[in-house]
């Protein structure tokens, strides 16, 4: 599941685009400010921003400035009622892929959307590593020093997104949103399939009231 930051303060067209593309699979986190956007950047990977320009605190442009400059090379589409040939080159120099034109059909911003994520990441190897461990997402096999090991299902679909969002701090609600469809996973459950991925080799961290991580292989 892709996952998303959406930057619009405007209340009636962030709703709307929070709940199509939650409709079309995306998972969204919709902010409002420039500040707001750049804090989540840092607490989370997202797979795309898609970036109001007139918002407070800071602008689009500058932020995305600000992220580019820090390294952050997510996809970013721009979506804003600017139209003046000035305001796109602006865009495009601070480092935007992608704009789009208020008002504007739906389905071509998904068009758009679908269309960065695979460029950026369709064409990436299936086969997710960590240390001597390689989990071949497509066939679902992992092996260890070329070995096979079976790993139960839920932990391996645990597994999957630790790999994913490696070094990003998961929280129960995060983990039973991608995993359980949305139903809460209690924490005693939780600590025990952590425990079986801890013991077939995973360092995971437990930041106590916050969520887990999984750290470098040693």
């Amino acid at each position: 599941m892709s996952k998303i930051l959406l930057m619009e303060d405007d209340e009636t067209l962030g709703e709307t685009l929070k709940d199509l593309l939650e409709n079309d699979g995306f998972k969204v986190v919709w902010v409002k400010s420039g500040e707001e956007a750049l804090d989540e950047s840092f607490k989370s990977r997202f797979d795309l921003f898609l970036l109001d320009v007139k918002v407070p605190d800071i602008d689009g442009f500058e932020l995305l400035s600000s992220l580019r400059s820090s390294g952050d090379e997510t996809p970013t589409i721009f979506i804003t009622a600017l139209t003046d040939i000035d305001s796109l080159s602006k865009g495009f120099e601070s480092g935007a892929d992608d704009y789009i034109k208020k008002p504007f059909d739906f389905d071509e911003l998904l068009v758009r959307i679908n269309a960065l994520i695979h460029k950026r990441y369709g064409t990436s190897s299936s086969v997710l590593e960590y240390g001597n461990i390689k989990y071949d997402i497509k066939s679902e096999n992992i092996t260890k020093d070329g070995e096979p090991i079976h790993i139960p299902p839920f932990e391996k679909r645990l597994l999957k997104l630790f790999l994913q969002r490696r070094g990003e701090v998961l929280s129960k609600e995060d983990i039973s949103y991608e995993l359980a469809n949305g139903e809460s996973v209690s924490d005693q459950a939780l600590r025990v399939h952590v425990n079986k991925l801890r013991k077939a080799g995973f360092i995971i961290a437990n930041l106590r009231g916050i969520g887990y991580r999984l750290e470098d292989p040693e």
